[in-house]
């Protein structure tokens, strides 16, 4: 897969997060997708879906600040603002397989000042 779909493919997956566009993150992830974060390691797509879609909508934006293709993966780093303008930045690596995610490993904590 080109760099730049897998990089548009990234951000179509985060902007839909944002909006709450199930539909397109259903057809960028894998049906074998897992999703790790420290209080969440190893959820499968269904665990995914539940532990996670509920916060999908709240996101006013992403702006993303770096993104890096190695092999099959992304580093993305992003900040995320809230509805009341606050912004917290996370970064996720995430491999492809096949033209999809099939993998998200999330690694979080920094809540923005500015």
């Amino acid at each position: 897969m080109p760099l730049e779909s897998r990089l548009q493919d990234v951000q179509d997956l985060y902007r839909a997060f944002a909006s709450g566009d199930r539909a397109v993150v259903e057809r960028l992830l894998a049906e074998d997708f897992t999703f790790s974060s420290p209080p969440d390691p190893l959820l499968d797509r269904t665990g995914f879906f539940e532990r996670c879609w509920p916060h999908a909508g709240f996101i006013k934006r992403f702006e993303f600040t770096r993104q890096i293709e190695s092999g099959d993966e992304v580093v993305l780093t992003y900040e995320a603002v809230r509805p009341d303008d606050t912004r917290f930045r996370n970064t996720e690596v995430l491999t492809f397989c096949d033209g999809q995610v099939s993998r998200s490993e999330v690694y979080f904590g920094w809540d923005l000042l500015v």
